[in-house]
């Protein structure tokens, strides 16, 4: 395999594309499996760094191989954030790995995923051609939205240069409750209960072993108090005050041991009891079920399992995007090309310079 291609300017970046047939994009890599493995590599690392930052209209303009560790310390010295709680910060992974993964955390519950705050994204296609995107301020406008297409698209549609995101103020304090239940569809009641309440939960997960619940809390320290002791006289329930250092590992994956294969499955709630019983029942499978129950991670260490989870995704009509792992691509189960994404795809890559979206 040929050394991989560290481009530091997008003129540099232009002859790395269009020296080859073939190409595939990668950041950090910490996402391993979603790495297409055809044709040349090129490495977005040396595309690093926060070019604009404007704290007061709220967005910041960041090259795709910047560290989410640089851009997070950037918005927490103005007590800003990005709310969907990017994942594998500390793991070094880039702002243009987790727009082109589509990957968010806990936060994605109450304020979406990492699609509903980009504003503009520019990006170099399959020809060459650096093209741009929305634009960088936060405003109404009429269209087809086209910087989404790129949330998730694992560099199909081209190379990312850089983007435009809307950023958060901090809450001034978080308080996380656990709930501890007897089994997953308890603990599946009680989050369908928690995220249609009054509380407006700030996240809501089911760690693996689905014997407990975690509730997370955002606002004014004393509000907090009084919304977790109204939340245990309404739902007649005790809990604990978890430590919060728990987000930050939760963020790492830290319940998935190393060398262990990892998988994000979207769903419905109503789909996550089926989801545990039936792919939780596989040898060495950990279900954590994220955004209450909207996202489900999978984790196992036991390789002859990929054909029975494959039969079981497709019998739950679900589809999980490897993270970590080879069961012999980056999706398993039931993945369609829409007809949107394969006209998205021929408009900027129609030499399919850039892996395919079925690969």
């Amino acid at each position: 395999m040929s050394p991989t291609l560290t481009p530091s300017s997008v003129t540099e970046l232009r002859d790395a594309i269009l020296a080859s047939a073939r190409v595939s994009i990668e950041g950090a890599r910490t996402k391993p499996a979603l790495i297409a493995s055809a044709g040349s590599s090129i490495g977005l690392r040396q595309l690093s760094g926060i070019t604009e930052y404007d704290p007061e209209e709220f967005t910041f303009t960041a090259l795709a191989g910047t560290p989410l560790r640089e851009v997070i310390a950037a918005l927490d010295s103005r007590n800003q954030r990005l709310p969907f709680d990017p994942m594998l910060v500390e793991s070094g992974g880039t702002l243009g790995g987790a727009f082109a993964s589509g990957l968010s955390g806990p936060g994605r519950h109450r304020h979406g995923g990492i699609r509903d705050f980009i504003l503009g994204i520019r990006f170099m296609d399959g020809e060459g051609r650096l093209l741009r995107l929305g634009g960088k301020v936060v405003k109404n406008a009429a269209g087809f939205d086209v910087p989404k297409f790129f949330v998730g698209s694992l560099g199909c549609f081209g190379a990312l240069v850089d983007l435009t995101f809307k950023v958060f103020p901090r809450p001034p304090a978080q308080l996380t409750l656990r709930f501890p239940t007897q089994h997953v569809e308890e603990s599946v009641e009680l989050i369908t209960r928690l995220a249609s309440s009054r509380w407006d939960c700030d996240a809501l997960e089911i760690p693996t072993g689905a014997r407990h619940v975690l509730a997370r809390l955002a606002g004014p320290n004393r509000a907090l108090n009084l919304m977790a002791s109204d939340m245990g006289r309404a739902l007649k329930r005790e809990f604990t005050v978890e430590d919060p250092s728990i987000w930050a590992a939760m963020a790492e994956f830290a319940w998935s041991p190393p060398g262990h294969a990892l998988a994000k499955v979207p769903l419905v709630p109503t789909s996550a009891v089926e989801c545990a019983k039936v792919i939780g029942s596989l040898p060495t499978m950990q279900v954590h079920f994220s955004a209450a129950c909207n996202v489900a991670f999978l984790s196992w260490a036991d390789p002859t399992i990929h054909a029975a989870l494959q039969t079981s995704l497709a019998q739950l009509g679900l589809e999980a995007m490897m993270l970590r792992g080879d069961p012999g691509g980056w999706c398993m189960g039931r993945r369609r090309v829409t007809q949107i994404e394969a006209a998205v795809k021929h408009a900027f890559d129609p030499l399919n310079r850039f892996p395919t979206l079925s690969r």
